[in-house]
């Protein structure tokens, strides 16, 4: 009788099997925006270089935002009208659309000279840093 208690499993066991079966991503609402918007971040002395995974959207439709040493990038994308199943008999979709978006703390950033390109569903950003001014003199006299 273990044995066969063992054999069972548990119900989540079960479900997780049957997703991999059946290759579901039927849990890909529980994870955050985050995971739609992956990015690669890069820092030199002089700048930042952010690379954001946006497929499908718009070059109008991303907006761009940096203040309070916070880099805001958001995106929004329509639904979706296929003609493909006239009558809604759709039986699997993945394609996300609304609105995500994603902040990074980016500090010192030179705001007048960032630099945006949308090419191939990639959003790059380069972010060139203030450049610290040639007195760095912190002393202070006592009188």
């Amino acid at each position: 009788m273990a044995n066969e208690i063992q054999r069972r499993g548990n119900l989540f066991d079960n479900l997780m099997n049957m997703r991999d079966w059946m290759n579901d991503d039927f849990f890909s609402d529980l994870t955050p925006a985050a995971d739609h918007m992956k990015t690669d971040v890069a820092e030199t002395d002089k700048a930042y270089q952010v690379k954001i995974d946006m497929p499908g959207f718009d070059k109008k439709d991303i907006h761009i935002n940096y203040a309070n040493n916070i880099l805001s990038v958001t995106g929004h994308r329509d639904t979706f009208s296929d003609e493909s199943d006239q009558k809604g008999n759709i039986l699997h979709s993945e394609r996300r659309y609304g609105q995500m978006s994603r902040q990074y703390r980016l500090p010192d950033v030179d705001r007048a000279k960032v630099a945006a390109h949308y090419e191939n569903g990639v959003l790059t950003l380069e972010l060139p840093k203030i450049q610290a001014s040639e007195d760095n003199d912190s002393r202070i006299d006592i009188d």
